[in-house]
């Protein structure tokens, strides 16, 4: 037996809590790694294994913190007077969207400070995590009276026996590990955002965006938790902003998809195996078309001032394929896109930032010459004709006029592709009026029941898995090792822009995880189960194993999924 690689000799079925400390470097220790698998604290130790502690420190971490505060939600609203029923919707970074069920149809704004200090109450009494075993019938039962979704899920569970959670008398289905007990969840906020609750995340797990030139700076403190009346709000005005957002966007996808009776992971296995996934294939896609569409429409629409359309989005987004169908959507239009790279703009290497580790950091947006891009497209608006700049990665040299030769022309518009795209700052010099710009990422998951839901971020991840190593031979290890990396220059430097866009484009498609199953399964093995990424790859498998599998014939060639997957009908 070994102990964050120390050997012990430790009592037979002793709780692996009590071998590790509460907090390490200053971070709330919320699991432990049992052979780099995350489990609950209060896990007995019954063989020889390898022990350590998970953080919040780690992104593991924070998602246990998160589903324990979930669940301390969903108990907390079942004591109101009358009891309210929650579920949790997406996250937007630094809050989840809840939506409720109240029998009393009470204001949210005074549902949102009942519900907090119920929870905070809930907190103090430090109620311990109840972890109990019940037949699938049992459970379906259950979850079929209060509404859940897990119901649904269910009926395609495989084993005879299911593993429920609560922190009192509401039970939720046990996908992960969750606190022991109701103690270390403390510092969240409550606040009320369009037609939802937010739930801000707080002390451990607050990842809160940096705030661009348009926003109110991120009040010191702030990561350790919402206490002062300052950071409380910030909170609020953030979180109303970014919730508008994703509600705006994700009223058309939750409208059809409620159309084709397609309310949780339950439903989709069900409609997966009904035969019902061809005809939700082809409404998917046809969703996608038509939202593209509506995007080149409202730039056909404005063409006598839109000269530059300007797209940005995460990792994994979709991007590349979303921009060769708004090119076609634009060209129906009769409009003539014209793409110009981000990339030859770079300053020279030797002029480009460092970050914290010392490497040079291409995604600051000082490595870019945003003086030269926006005097070129000043040029190029006004009518001149522009030798564009060219960037060579192999001596890291500049050459402002290296690249083609341009003249814009009257039915034609720029697109420019890069993670700034959304940052005011990177076209100072260019009118407002002429610009357009679009945010693209994936933002309606499905849940599994009211406490948990996919995590567009996981999808993310595992679209890249399944690309770079079926097109770049790169393993699922170092893709996740990598993410956090990924994720952190994100949030730095797209995510607190998108309030910026003038469109939005949810890339997600509701059967992808269904497809990608039968490509991210094995990669997802491949990793070996002493590696540092193990935990992340487990946890993966395991959400994927609650999705039926079906194969990519119904995917057609024009899909943003064929993207990741192969096969695509666009040259990249």
């Amino acid at each position: 037996m070994s102990i964050h690689g120390a050997p012990h000799e430790i009592p037979f079925g002793i709780a692996v809590r009590r071998l590790l400390p509460e907090r390490m470097h200053g971070r709330l220790v919320v699991a432990a790694l049992v052979d780099q698998k995350a489990v609950s604290l209060a896990t007995p130790v019954t063989s020889a294994a390898h022990i350590g502690a998970l953080t919040t420190a780690h992104w593991e971490g924070q998602r246990v913190h998160r589903q324990s505060l979930a669940l301390l939600a969903v108990e907390a609203a079942s004591r109101l007077s009358p009891p309210v029923a929650l579920e949790m919707g997406p996250s937007i970074g630094f809050a989840q969207r809840v939506s409720v069920r109240d029998p009393a149809a009470r204001p949210l704004a005074e549902l949102a400070p009942a519900l907090e200090q119920a929870m905070v109450a809930l907190a103090a009494e430090r109620s311990p995590l109840r972890e109990e075993w019940w037949t699938v019938e049992e459970a379906r039962v259950y979850f079929r009276e209060i509404g859940s979704p897990a119901a649904e899920l269910l009926s395609t569970w495989r084993d005879p026996a299911v593993a429920l959670v609560s922190y009192g008398t509401t039970y939720a289905l046990q996908l992960g590990p969750l606190l022991p007990d109701t103690g270390e969840l403390r510092g969240f906020h409550v606040t009320v955002g369009e037609d939802v609750l937010l739930l801000a995340y707080g002390s451990e797990t607050a990842a809160l965006p940096l705030a661009s030139t348009a926003l109110p700076a991120v009040p010191d403190g702030a990561i350790a938790g919402f206490d002062s009346g300052a950071e409380v709000a910030w909170v609020e005005r953030h979180a109303r902003r970014a919730s508008a957002h994703v509600a705006n966007v994700m009223l058309g996808q939750e409208r059809w998809l409620s159309a084709l009776g397609i309310r949780s992971v339950g439903s989709l296995n069900h409609a997966c195996v009904s035969g019902e996934i061809s005809q939700l294939v082809r409404v998917s896609e046809g969703f996608h078309e038509k939202r593209i569409g509506a995007i080149a429409d409202e730039i056909r629409d404005r063409r006598k001032e839109v000269r530059v359309v300007c797209i940005a989005g995460p990792s994994s987004s979709g991007k590349t394929t979303f921009i060769q169908r708004l090119t076609v959507q634009l060209q129906v239009n009769g409009l003539r896109p014209v793409g110009v790279s981000l990339d030859d703009y770079y300053v020279d290497r030797e002029k480009t930032p460092r970050d914290a580790a010392g490497e040079w950091d291409y995604e600051a947006l000082e490595a870019l010459d945003t003086a030269l891009l926006g005097e070129h497209l000043a040029a190029l608006l006004s009518g001149a004709t522009v030798k564009l700049a060219r960037y060579d990665f192999a001596t890291g040299k500049s050459d402002p006029g290296g690249g083609q030769e341009l003249r814009l022309g009257e039915d034609e518009v720029l697109l420019l592709e890069g993670i700034h795209g959304l940052n005011p700052r990177l076209l100072t010099s260019v009118p407002a009026e002429k610009l357009f710009r679009v945010f693209s990422c994936p933002l309606a998951e499905l849940p599994f029941d009211a406490v948990t839901r996919v995590h567009a971020s996981d999808v993310r991840l595992l679209r890249r898995v399944v690309r770079d190593r079926f097109t770049r031979g790169a393993s699922a290890a170092d893709n996740i090792l990598r993410w956090p990396s990924v994720r952190a220059g994100e949030r730095k430097h797209i995510f607190p822009f998108q309030h910026h866009a003038d469109a939005v484009f949810d890339s997600a498609l509701t059967y992808e995880l269904n497809v990608l199953r039968v490509y991210a399964e094995r990669y997802l093995l491949e990793v070996p189960q002493d590696h540092a990424a193990y935990a992340t790859a487990f946890r993966l498998i395991r959400m994927l194993d609650r999705f039926v599998t079906i194969y990519p014939d119904h995917v057609p060639p024009t899909s943003i999924l064929r993207e990741f997957i192969g096969g695509s009908g666009f040259r990249y």
